[in-house]
C-alpha cells in the first residue's frame, strides 16, 4: 500500500484527571491539556498512515500549528482526526482536528517525516 493524499486516521480517549493542564504542568486548571490534545492529534496522524508504512519505517513529528479553541472537562470523550493533505518526498502534511462530545475543540496542521526506524534510533542514541 502507498501513502496517498486523503488517507484518514483517528484516535480517541476519555479526558481523565491525569490529562488535565494542572496535572501535566501546562496550566492551573482541571481541563483537558493542550499537550494531551496534541498527542491525540499526532496519534490520529500515525493511524492514518500505519497500514501503508513498511515494517522498517516509522514517522516522526516535526511540526505542529494548532489552535486549542474550546476547553474540555474531565469525563468527556475526546476524538482526533487527521487527513493527509500533502506529500513532499518523505514529508507528510496533515489537517488535524479534535472534538469532544460538545463539538470542535482544536484544529491545525501537522507534519511528519518518514524515517528508517533503526537508522533514526542509532543517530539519536549516538548523542549519549
Amino acid at each position: 500500500m502507498e501513502i496517498t493524499v486523503g488517507m484518514i486516521g483517528s484516535a480517541s480517549t476519555v479526558a481523565e484527571r491525569e490529562d488535565t493542564a494542572y496535572e501535566v504542568g501546562s496550566g492551573s486548571l482541571l481541563v483537558y491539556a493542550t499537550p494531551c490534545m496534541v498527542a491525540l492529534m499526532e496519534g490520529a496522524a500515525c493511524d492514518a498512515i500505519a497500514a501503508a508504512l513498511p515494517e522498517d519505517k516509522t514517522s516522526v513529528g516535526t511540526e505542529l500549528q494548532i489552535s486549542h479553541i474550546s476547553a474540555t472537562p474531565v469525563g468527556l470523550e475526546v476524538r482526533a482526526e487527521a487527513e493527509v493533505t500533502a506529500i513532499d518526498g518523505n514529508t507528510l502534511t496533515f489537517r488535524v482536528t479534535a472534538f469532544d462530545e460538545a463539538g470542535k475543540i482544536g484544529e491545525g496542521t501537522h507534519k511528519r517525516v518518514i524515517v528508517t526506524t533503526q537508522k533514526f534510533l542509532d543517530r539519536t542514541y549516538s548523542k549519549l
